[in-house]
């Protein structure tokens, strides 16, 4: 199971998937980071471990099962002349959901009134955790698909998602307290996940998207945000140290 361990190449191809495998949960701690910033502030913690452990266990089972992912890729009906597999109707299912929760969170941010910002909405332990559940599927089978399809190692493949895991956990909470603390790059994450969403929905339709140009989209736009942050943030310092000046003098 281990004799790889003395091929070079094959600890190569570990580093290359553990990479692989660590940008695309960027998705998941995206998603998580949101759903779990309208629970209580007591509750994060524990949803967001909860989240990540679900989403290990997820792709382990599905690296388990082998077989059963890869008879996913076999047709089962045509669309307008494209074929749909059980992959494609899980990433178009998947990117349907993300579309629609993506939508109703820009709407919850926007409706808010001035009387109600300092007070966040709540919304059920359970209701998130289901939803954290549901998502994971998602991208742990897009995931596992990439494992398969790189290395030839389950043991590879096991470690690699472990330790990909470990470190999405490790970044959830930092990220999810800068989403929260930063009400315009919540509506940033969003708008990813609403082009996640897409992106989803084109592969299941075989219509693909290179991830490539997705996350360098989506960084150079964080880029650009992280400006304005600091620009807001030079701005607010001059302002009190205006306001501060004019009462020395008064």
């Amino acid at each position: 199971m281990f004799e790889w361990i003395s091929s070079p190449e094959a600890w190569v191809a570990l580093a290359s998937l553990m990479a692989i495998e660590i940008v695309l949960g960027i998705d998941n701690i995206i998603f998580i980071s949101i759903l779990v910033g309208r629970l209580p502030a007591e509750q994060r913690d524990k949803a967001r471990t909860i989240g990540l452990a679900m989403a290990m266990i997820s792709r382990l089972l599905l690296l388990f099962g082998l077989v059963w992912v890869m008879g996913l890729i076999e047709p089962l009906f045509q669309v307008f002349g494209n074929e749909i597999s059980g992959r494609d109707l899980i990433l178009i299912t998947g990117g349907l959901f993300l579309l629609a929760k993506a939508t109703h969170e820009i709407h919850v941010s926007l409706e808010l009134k001035p009387a109600e910002t300092t007070a966040k909405p709540t919304v059920s332990y359970a209701s998130v955790i289901t939803q954290i559940a549901i998502l994971d599927v998602v991208f742990s089978l897009d995931s596992v698909i990439t494992a398969v399809g790189l290395v030839d190692h389950i043991s590879i493949m096991v470690i690699a998602v472990v330790a990909s895991v470990l470190v999405m956990l490790l970044a959830a909470k930092p990220i999810g307290d800068f989403v929260d603390a930063n009400p315009t790059i919540k509506m940033l994450a969003l708008s990813f996940l609403i082009m996640i969403g897409f992106t989803l929905i084109s592969e299941g339709f075989d219509v693909h998207i290179p991830k490539g140009y997705v996350y360098f989209a989506m960084a150079f736009s964080f880029a650009v945000e992280l400006l304005n942050i600091r620009v807001r943030s030079r701005h607010a310092k001059q302002q009190e140290s205006i306001k501060l000046n004019k009462k020395i003098k008064e």
